[in-house]
């Protein structure tokens, strides 16, 4: 069984994508342990963007630091990209727990591209909160192919 975190910099504010990630959040559980750990986002203008994402990038460096021994992935539009299938084998690969990443607004921070390895769900730019419930569906289905279930019709 998956041992999932994810972390993401805000909370879904839409109520559509709120309800298609809850939606997927059920249908993982049985296949799935998956934790979600909302970080609060740094407000910003103009001059304190930098500033900002450093400040996100420590909250979630806190949050790592507790997840000892899991693999970590930020989630970004240039990150390696895999079908469905090679998806779920290589989360299947990972030995312990797995924590993906969604940032904020921002994005990323050069520290943290530098220290850990990136997962494209796309090569387009997409909102965090349409990013979540890609990731939510593409790991539900990642946890249905791993369980031998049908996956696509």
């Amino acid at each position: 069984m998956l041992d999932l975190t994810l972390i993401t910099v805000g909370k879904i504010k839409n109520g559509a994508f709120k309800a298609a990630a809850d939606d997927y959040l059920k249908r993982i559980k049985p296949f799935a342990r998956l934790e979600i750990i909302e970080v609060r986002p740094e407000p910003f203008d103009d001059g304190n963007k930098e500033k900002a994402k450093r400040e996100e990038a420590f909250r979630i460096q806190e949050i790592i630091l507790r997840k000892k021994g899991a693999q970590v992935y930020l989630l970004a539009e240039e990150g390696h990209d895999w079908d469905s299938v090679s998806l779920a084998k290589h989360l299947e690969k990972v030995n312990g727990p797995i924590v993906l990443i969604i940032a904020g607004a921002l994005g990323w921070p050069e520290e943290l591209r530098q220290k850990y390895p990136r997962i494209s769900l796309s090569h387009l730019t997409m909102p965090h909160e349409l990013a979540r419930v890609v990731l939510l569906e593409q790991l539900y289905r990642a946890a249905l192919i791993l369980a031998g279930k049908e996956y696509h019709y």
